[in-house]
Formats: structure tokens, C-alpha cells, sequence
């Protein structure tokens, strides 16, 4: 049976009489309200509705923002599940685990916690003006379930978790009442899933409280209720429908009004009309309205807005409502979506209900207007609720911003949960995602729609086609999917799943980025042609930076990072607290290059439907996923800004297909031009204009001709040619398109084929290992190289540690230990071994062939004054001294020691080559002058038996 929306009534009798002066419509409720905890649940069964609390707690607000709650300690029962469970028992964590030093790895932390139930109490003063009316309490977030008492009576119990709690009090008389609100934040029969961003500590925190308006309102004994507007954009028109409840007891004959006005101008009507009905005791009506013959339509673009006033006239007066909505129509084309007709691509980001200061989410539009500004100043188009749905004033910043939103219906029913097996979560999603449809139907960002993310259950895909069914026949105004993630099922709109991404869970160095040499001609094509439903991405990205330590300083509210101050502790333990800035930079520009990456691949595919990255901003909780390039309060890091971004995630991006990023001097550099442009109009007679270039000049540029480009992608634009004989060094090019105020670069290397004779009256060794004749040679003065092959480092000292290209996917903790565990190189590009092998100080593509053949080295064991050449920036969760070169004495002669396979097919890798051209180079130079000793025996102690 379909509940239309929310409510519970009750007749109440007993009241006291009091007079206030003045008419009003509603009143505030926020301020100070008597409190008292129930750990014990007894509150109902000793009916504490009818004593009276002598604590006081401020709303909105949460338990912790007022101090209430319990000490964190070992034994707090969190809300989400901790998959490394290291800290409860390995040795590095015991400092953690001391009362007054408790401090957790895997999510913010606050320091007062609580779950279960908690009452809230406050005398209300029912004008007289009031009198024959009926009057609603209104909670807009609560978290958890409420139950609500009017002097000790009963009124009733809720339980949505992303809409207002409404109650609706029938012959409540002027007066004096104690309302009584116990709110409950456990789970109980209902179980959305411990991980669900809707009540989890990971993310906001499974708070006790109340966030936004608290307040009562006057309803009159005939009023509007669940008023829904239905664009058609095709016919210029809308359909209007409501329900009308009638508490008279009697029939009424009514009038009906509707008018439409511009939002942005409200002088601008669209006419009036009217309608006569009767009502029962409740009563349905529909309306049709022409909306003009050029109505203004709502998108990314040109995000239009109307105002609908719509009044009931009866002889008990008359009651208003007034509903914003947009012209538009969002709909399946093929494997794309289409707004009004014209195709679009998501770029989307993921909100995961990520509020520090509060530890609930925001309630004000101001504040959701900066997240999504933040969103569209790096391109984005899209915001995906993992788990959750976000209270009104998201939805009314994303309308006045053009902003597309998939809504989620609170749930991730897995690992404590699943659907589909009878379990009270079945028909309780149902519910919910009808208050959803019924809170925020109208507003016109609301273009998709999900169950929630990953489900578990073995019904979960016939229970899911069921759902995607009853919806899309219940409100037609967006898409529908089943879950994000999984399963496919056939009645769907859209597929939202993670197989178009360069790094996939489980992959680790099988992955696309870390098993294929640079390049930028693949694409994901042959997933999409296989697809007949619009495929979008899941949960792409994923890329970790190091911590910033100077964002602890930000968590001035409830939540307080002291994650980031473990890892901070525990890198100053190993020395290397001066390299924290470092490390945030080198393996945030790491970060972003994958990010372009994962980005482009998808924009170089056709016909797909778009992406939703995890994330544009950190995910503190599962482990600590540091997974943005913005923190969690939305903010830059330092290492890429909104404009970089945006070159290659935007409305219209340029894009090149490389066969590879690292080039000889005998060859032709190749790059075959094309653009993803997804704008409002087409691109009529554009510039398009290419160059490539070093540090110093342009060494080649050119136009193409193109008299106009299409909406859509893979539109091919020309092929770049260059040849390169006249590159004698080895450096670094950049390739730049600019199509219009659009541009985009690509960076290449170039080597030259025939390498000049290194001068030099010494003599050096190159190994892979140390033999009794080498150590001899090094012992009485040699150079030695050392080069070994990957694999033969000893898993203590550094051959356990899985080496790859990109950064850390999510974190080793949630991960359990996937592959790749460290965060790319940190170097100084002036140090003369690098000399012939121009770089940067982080990791950039010319590095993928040295990181893909080599074994990191721990420096743990060996003296502080052993500083590495280039190092390998280590996960934050065991912060180790990794080296990639580093160069040592080892009795009278020199050591340089190199985790990268130098020996092996050097042919086919020419940074390889180049690298080791540019190390011999330096160790035949009287630059080659190792300050710190090593023994022979520490040496062959780095290698396996």
C-alpha cells in the first residue's frame, strides 16, 4: 500500500488555556530543551513523557555538540565496520589505546560517542489564534527514530532517515503542552547496513539529535498536502497534483487557484486558473497548466526556475502552497542520457555525508551552494548521495546551480545487512523511498535514483527489478537504477557499475594504469557496446595522497582528526617529520595525474553515460581514504587548483590518443587529436590550434580546420606529426590543444638514440648482486653499481612492499593489503645522477617503467645520515624509509645502490636506458662522493639467501 507521506495523527483532549497575542503561522522551536539520557531503555516502560528532565541541551544540535554522551575509549561500539582490527591488538597501536590517549586509525573521532536512546522535552504554548486548527510538529533531521508525547500522551513513531518527521496534531486547543521527544539512534529491526553514509560512524557520525528547523506550524481543517509538479517539456505544459485533507468531518465544496511565475522575476506571470472540487475526507485533484509557448527549461546551462503558488478556497478560509520546480526532462537515449532533448555527460563526484564541524550534515543552502560551486568549479556536472539522502536545501542549491543529482534511499544493506531475504529493511526501503519522492519530488536536480550502494542478500536482483518496477510507474520525473554498483538487472534505466575505471578493487598491479606502459588509447568502449542501457561509472578514482598534517588544526567541531595525528606521531618516530609537507605534494601530483587519467579514459569513450569519482574531496572513515584532491571540508591541498582540473574534466575537454608517452630522437611523435565536448550548443567554425613544446620553446605547432563541432565525444579533430631528430637532449615535452577557451596538455619524453661516450679515467662495476670478487673490487676502492632484480630483496627489508606506479587505491587497512603500497617518488630533480634524466620532484609518466622493475628499499635498520637520492614515499600507515637509488662508502670505495632493475631488456626500455646512461654518468664524476658508510654485511643483509 503506498504511503503518501509521513504522518501521525492523534486526537488530544486534555490541555491548558493560555492567550498569545498576535497571529502567527509557526513557531520556532529551536533553543534550550530538557534532556535526559535513556542507556538503559527504560525510559518508556517508567514513562518519563510525564516527568520532567533537569538537563538542557541545545537544538538543533547533536548529543555531542552538547557534550553528552560517553568517553571514547577501547570498548566504544562504533557504527561501521573496522576491517583492520590491528589496533585493538598490535603492539604499535598500544600508546593508542591508554585511557586519556585513546586515538583511532580509521575515521574521525570524536570525543564524546553515544547510541541509543536519548529524550528530548520542551513546554509549547498553543496560540489562541490557533483554535479549530490543526497543528504539525515539524523535525526536519532527526537522527534516529522518534517517538513523540504531548502530555504524556501518545502521538506516534517514525523512522525515515532522509526526510522531516512530521506529526500532525488534530483538536490540539490553545494552550500549554510538554512535548516529549525520545530519539533513538540504533539499529534495531531495521538495518540499513552498518557502512550505510546514512547512519555510520565513517562518515558523519551515527549522531542523537535534531539538525535544521524544529518547529510547529498552523494547518487549517482543510489544507494542501504532497503537492507534486509534472513537467512536459514536449507539450509546454505541467501537470499538477495534490491531495487535499479534510478534518471537518463534513464534505466541502473548494476552490482551487494555481499560478506560475518566473522565480528570477517575479513579475512575470503566467496567467491564473482555477477549478472547483468537493472533498471528503481526503481528496485528489490534478491540474493541467500551459506553461507558454517558449517556456524556460532548467539544465546545467541555464538552470531556470518557476514559482507555483497554489491556493484552496473553502468557507473555513484558505490555504497556500508554494512549490519550485523546473522545466525539464531527463530521460534514457540509447546509452546516453538526455536533458530536454540534448545529450549529457555526468561528471560526478560522490557526497558521503562528510561534516566535520557538526558531525550531521548541513541544513542551509549557503552552505550546500559552496560544496557545488566547488563541484563546478572543477568541472563537475553531477553529485551522487552514496547511501543517503541530503536534506532539502541540497536539493535547493543544486536547482539554483544546475546541478544533476542521484539520490540514494539511505541503505548500503550489506555485510550487517541484505534485501531481498524478508528482512524488515525490505519494506522499509519502499517507505522511504517514497517520503524521498513525496520531500524532494519536485525539484528538478532530483534526475536519479537508486535503492542504495552494493547490496548484499541472494534476492537481491529479483527484489531489485520488483522495486525498479513500482518506481518508475510511480513517478516517471527521473531514472531509475537498482543498486550502485551491482546488479545488472534488465528493467533498469541506467548500469552503475565500477568495470570502466583504470584501477578496479582486487586489481593491484594487474590494473590498467600499473600493468600497461603510458598511453591514452584505450577507452572502455568495448564494455559500453556490450551494455543496452546507459552505463555510468562507479566509484572511479580512488587515488590517495599523503595526509596533510596542517588540516588537524581545521577539526575545531565535534569530529577531531586524530588519525591524521597517529600517522603524523608515527612519522616523526621514523625521523622523517620534516618531509610531511613533501610527501603531501609529491604524492598529490601523483594523485592528480591518476585522477586525469582515470577521467580522460572516460571521456575518450563513446556513447557513455558518464562518471561518478570517488571523490573530488576525502573520505575520512573506512581506513581513512584520502582519496581527494580537495580535504573534507572542501578545500584545495596545494597541489592542484580548480583551473588545472579542469582542463581535463569539463564540459569540453580536448583530448589526445598517445600510443606511448616516451619517445626515441629517430622517431615521429604521433598523436591523433580529438574533443569531448558536452556544451549547450555545438561549436561553430572553433579555433583549434596545437603546439609542443619545452621549458625553453615551441618546437613544433599547428591549426586544424574544423567548421563545427558536434555535442557529443570522439569527434576526431586531426593528427599531430612531429619529428623529433632535432631533439639532441633528453627532456620533456608538452603537448597543448586548445579548441576555443578550452585546452589540455599531455606530457612527453624524448631520448636520444645515440647516447655520447661518458669520458672518464675511472672504472665502476655494475651488478645485480654482491660476490666475494665485487665486494673484493668495492672493499679496496671500486665503483660498484648495484642493481638487483626485482624479487631478490628480502621481504623485511623491503621486498614484501608492492611497488607499482600509481598511488595507493583507497587504503591498505580497507583493502587489506592491496597492491600498490606506496605513494610514487619524492627526489630533488637537481641532484647531478639525475642530470640525464630530466624530472620533476614527484612521479610523473617517464617513472612508470623504473617503479614497474623495482624493489623498494627499507632504511629503517641503517643510520639517519643515509639520506636516498630519490625516495619512495611509504603509506602513511607504517611511514617507513623507503629508498628507490641511494649511495653509501663501503670500505674505500663507492656504492650505488639501485632498486630498479637496470640489466633487463634495456631495448625496449628506453627510460630505462636513459636512466642508467645518466647514473653511470654521475658515478664516473667526481660528483660521486658517498658521505655515510655502510658495512659489506648490512649490504648483502638487504638480500634473500
Amino acid at each position: 500500500m503506498r504511503i503518501l507521506t509521513q504522518t501521525v495523527m492523534v486526537m488530544l483532549g486534555v490541555c491548558l488555556f493560555s492567550c498569545v497575542n498576535g497571529d502567527v503561522e509557526s513557531l520556532d522551536m529551536s533553543g534550550e530543551w530538557h534532556f535526559k539520557m535513556d542507556s538503559l531503555d527504560v525510559g518508556v516502560s517508567e514513562k518519563w513523557y510525564v516527568q520532567v528532565f533537569e538537563d538542557v541541551v541545545m537544538l538543533p544540535g547533536s548529543m555531542a555538540e552538547n557534550g553528552k554522551g560517553d568517553k571514547v575509549s577501547v570498548n566504544t561500539k562504533w557504527t561501521g565496520q573496522i576491517v583492520d582490527s590491528a589496533w585493538f591488538k598490535s603492539s604499535k597501536y598500544a600508546a593508542y589505546r591508554k585511557p586519556g590517549n585513546v586515538k583511532i586509525p580509521f575515521w574521525l573521532q570524536p570525543e564524546i560517542h553515544y547510541v541509543g536512546a536519548a529524550w528530548y522535552q520542551k513546554q509549547i504554548v498553543v496560540p489562541s489564534e490557533w483554535q479549530d486548527k490543526v497543528v504539525e510538529l515539524r523535525l526536519e533531521r532527526p537522527h534516529w527514530e522518534t517517538q513523540v508525547w504531548v502530555d504524556g500522551n501518545y502521538v506516534g513513531k517514525q523512522n525515515s532517515l532522509g526526510t522531516p518527521h512530521v506529526y500532525r496534531l488534530t483538536d490540539l486547543k490553545p494552550g500549554k503542552y510538554i512535548v516529549s521527544i525520545r530519539i533513538d539512534n540504533s539499529i534495531h529491526d531495521i538495518d540499513p547496513g552498518l557502512n550505510s553514509h546514512s547512519i555510520t560512524d565513517h562518515t558523519q557520525s551515527n549522531w542523537n539529535g535534531i539538525a535544521g528547523t524544529i518547529q510547529l506550524t498552523k494547518r487549517g481543517k482543510l489544507f494542501l498536502d504532497n503537492v507534486r509538479v509534472y513537467p512536459d517539456v514536449v507539450n509546454k505544459m505541467i501537470k499538477v497534483a495534490a491531495r487535499i485533507n479534510n478534518y471537518t468531518g463534513d464534505s466541502k465544496k473548494c476552490k482551487l487557484k494555481l499560478e506560475v511565475k518566473e522565480s528570477a522575476d517575479q513579475m512575470k506571470s503566467l496567467g491564473v486558473i482555477s477549478k472547483e472540487v468537493t472533498i471528503d475526507t481526503v481528496g485528489q485533484f490534478e491540474i493541467d497548466y500551459l506553461m507558454g509557448d517558449k517556456p524556460l527549461l532548467w539544465d546545467e546551462f541555464t538552470p531556470n526556475l518557476y514559482t507555483m503558488d497554489l491556493s484552496l478556497q473553502s468557507p473555513l478560509g484558505t490555504d497556500t502552497e508554494q512549490v519550485t520546480f523546473g522545466m525539464r526532462e531527463f530521460k534514457v537515449d540509447g546509452t546516453r542520457f538526455a536533458i530536454n532533448g540534448r545529450p549529457v555527460f555526468l561528471r560526478g563526484t560522490l557526497e558521503c555525508a562528510i561534516f566535520p564541524k557538526t558531525g550531521y550534515p548541513a541544513t542551509d543552502v549557503e552552505t550546500w551552494k559552496r560544496i557545488l560551486n566547488v563541484c563546478k568549479a572543477h568541472g563537475l556536472n553531477h553529485m551522487r548521495f552514496h547511501s543517503w539522502c541530503p536534506p532539502e536545501a541540497a536539493f535547493e542549491a543544486a536547482d539554483q546551480l544546475g546541478v544533476y543529482l542521484q539520490v540514494e534511499v539511505s541503505s548500503w544493506a550489506n555485510v550487517s545487512s541484505s534485501i531481498g531475504n524478508g528482512l524488515p529493511i525490505d519494506k522499509w526501503l519502499y517507505r522511504e523511498a517514497e517520503c524521498i519522492l513525496d520531500a524532494y519530488g519536485n525539484h528538478p536536480s532530483f534526475v536519479m535514483m537508486a535503492y542504495g550502494n552494493e547490496p548484499g542478500g541472494k534476492n537481491q536482483k529479483a527484489y531489485l527489478s520488483e522495486f525498479v518496477s513500482h518506481f518508475k510507474d510511480l513517478d516517471n520525473r527521473r531514472v531509475y537504477t537498482g543498486g550502485a554498483g551491482w546488479p545488472y538487472i534488465e528493467n533498469q534505466d541506467y548500469y552503475n557499475n565500477a568495470a570502466p575505471r583504470i584501477q578496479g578493487w582486487g586489481a593491484g598491479l594487474r590494473s590498467v594504469i600499473n600493468s600497461r606502459p603510458p598511453e591514452t588509447v584505450f577507452d572502455y568502449n568495448d564494455i559500453i557496446n556490450k551494455t543496452p542501457m546507459p552505463y555510468v561509472s562507479h566509484e572511479i578514482g580512488q587515488w590517495c595522497a599523503y595526509p596533510n598534517f596542517k588540516e588537524i588544526q581545521k577539526y575545531t567541531g565535534v569530529l577531531k582528526a586524530k588519525n591524521f595525528e597517529i600517522f603524523k606521531e608515527t612519522l616523526e618516530e621514523n625521523h622523517m617529520g620534516h618531509l610531511a609537507d613533501s610527501f603531501l605534494l609529491a604524492s598529490g601530483k601523483l594523485q592528480a595525474l591518476c585522477y586525469k587519467a582515470d577521467i580522460e579514459a572516460a571521456l575518450r569513450t563513446r556513447n557513455f553515460a558518464g562518471f561518478q569519482l570517488l571523490d573530488l574531496h576525502d573520505f575520512p572513515g573506512q581506513g581513512t581514504a584520502l582519496v581527494g584532491v580537495l580535504d573534507a571540508f572542501w578545500e584545495e591541498k596545494g597541489y592542484i587548483t580548480p583551473e588545472e582540473y579542469s582542463r581535463f574534466c569539463n564540459e569540453t575537454v580536448p583530448l589526445a590518443r598517445l600510443e606511448k608517452r616516451v619517445f626515441n630522437n629517430h622517431e615521429i611523435f604521433t598523436a591523433l587529436i580529438e574533443i569531448a565536448h558536452f556544451g549547450s550548443d555545438a561549436l561553430n567554425n572553433p579555433k583549434v590550434t596545437w603546439e609542443l613544446s619545452n621549458m625553453e620553446r615551441v618546437v613544433s605547432e599547428g591549426d586544424f580546420q574544423i567548421t563545427n563541432i558536434p555535442i557529443g565525444n570522439g569527434f576526431k579533430l586531426g593528427t599531430v606529426e612531429v619529428d623529433l631528430k632535432g631533439i639532441k637532449s633528453p627532456q620533456k615535452l608538452t603537448l597543448t590543444v586548445r579548441v576555443e577557451g578550452f585546452f589540455n596538455s599531455w606530457d612527453v619524453w624524448v631520448y636520444p638514440l645515440e647516447l655520447e661516450e661518458i669520458e672518464s679515467t675511472e672504472t665502476m662495476r655494475m651488478v645485480k648482486g654482491l660476490d666475494a670478487g665485487t665486494l673484493e673490487y668495492l672493499i679496496n676502492g671500486g665503483k660498484v653499481l648495484l642493481s638487483p632484480k626485482q624479487g631478490t630483496i628480502k621481504p623485511e627489508m623491503g621486498g614484501a612492499i608492492g611497488v607499482g606506479f600509481s598511488s595507493i587505491f583507497w587504503n591498505t587497512a580497507w583493502t587489506r593489503g592491496q597492491k600498490p603500497h606506496t605513494l610514487g617518488v619524492l627526489c630533488n630533480p637537481e641532484h647531478p645522477l639525475l642530470a640525464e634524466f630530466p624530472t620533476e620532484y614527484h612521479s610523473n609518466w617517464q617513472w612508470w617503467d623504473a617503479m614497474s622493475h623495482s624493489n623498494a628499499i627499507i632504511l629503517d635498520a641503517f643510520s639517519l645520515n643515509l639520506k636516498p637520492i630519490v625516495r619512495v614515499i611509504d603509506d602513511w600507515f607504517t611511514n617507513r624509509r623507503l629508498a628507490l637509488i641511494f649511495e653509501a662508502k663501503v670500505g674505500k670505495g663507492k656504492l650505488l645502490f639501485s632498486g630498479i632493475d637496470l640489466h633487463s631488456d634495456l631495448k625496449d626500455r628506453p627510460e630505462a636506458r636513459q636512466l642508467l646512461y645518466s647514473v653511470k654518468k654521475y658515478m664516473l664524476s667526481e660528483q660521486f662522493n658517498p658521505k655515510e658508510a655502510l658495512t659489506a654485511e648490512s649490504v648483502r643483509g638487504l638480500f634473500n639467501n
